[in-house]
């Protein structure tokens, strides 16, 4: 017999007047006897490999049922029998086969889960005898429209987020209580670990984490047959009960099995494997104590857990970005020297939504002659492109700065003319500056810098006094520049603060740049006296417009 499956009397048997479907764990129909082809009207080839439901199930009008009231899948599922008393299958020709059925689980080739359906035609009864049918599910379904909502309220709550624990939380508040008093969800890490990472309860009428029933699993078992294993393992969704957890365990994840049933007092949950694009992430099992009905809708349960897959899976590859980024990110910024005369403090934010790195830098390092040069700029763009461009940037302005003994603005120039032909970066903005102390004891200091379209520098007096360093703007980096770049220089007080920082520190959708400059000013004014690694912490905190969608990055030096 092949994958498909095929006729073979020897284990498919032969009454007359009954036929026998041999279906897989999925439902799929593997093997018929010839009662079953005569009955439905078809040849095997018309429904092997076919999901049973789809191809031949009906209701009396001979519409096809919707999964969630599907007797035969309900017992596939549980891995129970059951039996019927009036169904219909659709034959070949279209009219429908009236019928009694009986489906019990069993093992097919090669030791899979599977069923056999076993029917025979009947003669359609009264009314009294098709309201004692034995085929209609154990407990009311959702109403279809509320499906639909359900379903639509899922993908649109959990794929607005790309945080793995709010896509969590959101989750166990979309099912409980509206369909279990209790939610459970296994996650499988990258490496193959398990992890009960969601245990929620409805109690007293709110919802209550029970965090003492999370934590690491056992590994996944591959041999074992009992719900949960085989969930992780990417099979059919299945009803369990603390019943399956009463004999010897077979692993242990088993054990935890039945601790957690003992601990929750449920008495029936319906378990589902959460799958991703291309792999299994975890499986999702919702509980019912012992004054609800048994869930019984699968098909709902797991139309949820595909939404839920999906979303998980979002987030997983957004967080493997961010942590490719965080990494790129502590490449990219330098360690600030150690320069005598002058302490110096930086900070780096990134954007909210962006991936933790992006255009904005800033840098500070030693010169040939011993000066200290610094730098800080905005490469258009915050997302690892303008990462990759800024880095190209900052590279090369060491490259130029530390070649050449020229004054700040012949070195921006260099620069102008290799990022407009040797790099992919568009337009930047920065400042460039020279710190030049003279003296052994370093009591003279001056700040020669060039500016190439970026916010002024702040220059903060120890008596509180705060000013812009408001000198000749130049173009930005890539833009055609006719005339030549200036420079401007100031003198550093003594306990003075020096202020560099990019545009996100100031711009707010809600504020015009002068506000943005003014709070800055005042906030800085008012921590001048503040250690510098505090005082960077701060002003970051207070000015930091809360509508801001930028990098920020800022750079401080002080004469102590």
């Amino acid at each position: 017999m092949d994958d498909r499956g095929g006729r073979q009397p020897s284990s498919v048997f032969e009454v007359r007047g009954v036929g026998v479907l041999l279906l897989d764990d999925q439902g799929r129909i593997v093997q018929v006897n010839r009662e079953a082809e005569v009955l439905l009207g078809r040849p095997a080839e018309d429904v092997l490999g076919h999901d049973s439901h789809d191809r031949l199930h009906r209701d009396r009008h001979g519409h096809t049922l919707p999964r969630s009231s599907c007797p035969f899948r309900q017992a596939l599922n549980s891995g129970r029998a059951a039996q019927g008393q009036l169904g219909w299958y659709e034959r070949g020709d279209g009219t429908l086969l009236p019928l009694c059925w009986l489906i019990t689980p069993c093992r097919i080739a090669g030791g899979r889960d599977g069923a056999v359906i076993v029917f025979y035609e009947r003669e359609p009864g009264t009314a009294a005898e098709e309201s004692r049918d034995r085929s209609r599910p154990e407990a009311a379904a959702l109403p279809e429209l509320e499906r639909l909502a359900l379903l639509a309220e899922t993908t649109t709550t959990l794929t607005s987020t790309l945080d793995v624990q709010e896509a969590l939380r959101r989750l166990t508040r979309l099912v409980v209580p509206r369909l279990a008093d209790w939610a459970v969800i296994d996650l499988i890490s990258p490496g193959e670990e398990v992890w009960r990472a969601s245990v929620v309860h409805h109690e007293a009428g709110a919802l209550v984490d029970r965090e003492d029933l999370q934590g690491r699993m056992p590994p996944i078992p591959h041999e074992s047959v009992m719900p949960l294993s085989r969930a992780l393992r990417g099979a059919a969704s299945t009803l369990a009960g603390p019943e399956n957890y009463q004999g010897p365990p077979d692993t242990g994840i088993a054990v935890a099995q039945r601790e957690m049933f003992e601990a929750t007092g449920m008495h029936s949950a319906a378990i589902t494997p959460i799958r991703g694009v291309r792999e299994v992430l975890g499986a999702l099992t919702l509980g019912r104590s012992e004054q609800i009905e048994p869930f019984s809708d699968l098909p709902l349960l797991e139309d949820i857990a595909r939404r839920a897959g999906l979303a998980l899976e979002n987030a997983r590859l957004y967080q493997r970005q961010r942590r490719v980024t965080e990494t790129m990110q502590r490449h990219l910024l330098p360690r600030l020297p150690r320069v005598p005369g002058l302490e110096m403090a930086a900070q780096y934010l990134a954007a909210p939504e962006a991936s933790e790195v992006g255009g904005d830098w800033y840098d500070a390092f030693r010169l040939q002659d011993d000066t200290l040069a610094v730098a800080i700029g905005d490469v258009v763009g915050h997302d690892a492109d303008a990462a990759a461009s800024m880095a190209q940037v900052r590279n090369m302005l060491r490259a130029y700065a530390w070649s050449y003994q020229e004054p700040p603005s012949a070195i921006v120039d260099r620069l102008d003319q290799a990022v407009q032909h040797m790099t992919e970066a568009s337009l930047a903005t920065m400042i460039f500056a020279r710190v030049e102390c003279s003296g052994a004891d370093h009591r003279g200091c001056q700040v020669r810098w060039t500016n190439a379209g970026h916010p002024p520098p702040l220059l903060v007096t120890h008596d509180g006094q705060a000013r812009f360093l408001n000198s000749s703007v130049d173009p930005l980096i890539g833009a055609d520049l006719t005339a030549p770049r200036q420079d401007a220089t100031e003198q550093l007080p003594p306990l003075s603060t020096l202020v560099f920082y990019t545009d996100g520190l100031i711009e707010s959708r809600a504020r015009s740049l002068s506000q943005g400059l003014s709070r800055l000013s005042r906030h800085a004014a008012a921590l001048v006296h503040r250690p510098l690694n505090a005082f960077c912490d701060l002003l970051l905190e207070r000015v930091r417009p809360a509508d801001n969608d930028d990098d920020v990055a800022l750079l401080a030096l002080r004469r102590p």
